[in-house]
């Protein structure tokens, strides 16, 4: 895991493995912040959706029991969310490093879309 401080508090930036590891032993909260389109194509198996563009800080749960995480597509609006939460409420907040691209090249198990079906279906590890 990586730190940096920005606005008020600590970013950490966590490894989809880290991620991974953490979220199968229900240690952290998982948050995607990508479109709604872009999670009912594929997502992480139970991760919450709060899309970037409607996330109220104020509404994200607090992080003293479990650390929040965040994952977008490639880690930009993940990182933005995770800066926007700094700047209003927490100080320390984690997004993933690589976004769901990265979860995805690491071979990690998600919830994808049969193109033949629309079914939704299990992908990965």
């Amino acid at each position: 895991m990586q730190t940096e401080t920005i606005a008020n508090g600590t970013l950490q930036t966590w490894t989809p493995q880290e991620v991974a590891d953490a979220y199968s032993k229900g240690e952290i909260v998982l948050i995607d912040v990508r479109t709604p389109a872009e999670y009912m194509f594929e997502h992480v198996d139970g991760a919450m959706l709060a899309p970037m563009s409607f996330v109220k800080v104020e509404n994200i749960p607090d992080n003293d029991k479990r650390p929040v995480v965040f994952y977008c597509g490639s880690g930009m609006r993940s990182k933005r969310v995770a800066s926007m939460c700094l700047e209003k409420k927490f100080t320390t907040i984690a997004h993933m490093e690589g976004g769901f691209g990265g979860w995805k090249a690491a071979g990690l198990p998600f919830i994808g879309t049969n193109m033949a079906t629309g079914a939704p279906e299990p992908r990965g590890s």
